[in-house]
This record gives structure tokens, sequence and C-alpha cells, in this order.
């Protein structure tokens, strides 16, 4: 349970710092002998305030609770 609250946490404070997360992915769109062409697509996952404080409070309960049992 220590790490699934850690886990939350740390989601929490990401949704509530950045407000989701976003990453970048790397297509090949072509590869003909020495010619390599790619295509760079940002993806993101948006993760509104009040999921982000939920998440913390229910990671922050799990840590607690796991500690005193």
């Amino acid at each position: 349970m220590k790490l699934v609250g850690l886990i939350l946490i740390v989601i929490g404070i990401v949704g509530l710092a950045y407000g989701g997360i976003t990453w970048t992915q790397r297509d090949q769109v072509m590869d003909v002998g020495p010619v390599h062409v790619t295509h760079d697509k940002t993806k993101s996952l948006p993760l509104p305030p009040i999921v982000g404080g939920l998440a913390l409070a229910a990671g922050v309960a799990l840590l607690v609770s796991a500690r005193r049992a």
C-alpha cells in the first residue's frame, strides 16, 4: 500500500503543478536508403486540479493508514 500511496502522491503533485503529463513520440515516416524522415508528435494527458488534489489526498491517506497498521 505504501507504493500505491507514493504513486498517487506523485501523480497528485504533477497534476497540481503542471496541469497534466506531456510527452513526445517520434514516428518514422519514411526510411529509404540513407534518408530517414521522422515526425515528432506531442501528446498530453490533462489532469484537472480537482483530480490532482484528490490523488494527493488519497496518497497521503494510504501512507498514514499503512503506517498505523
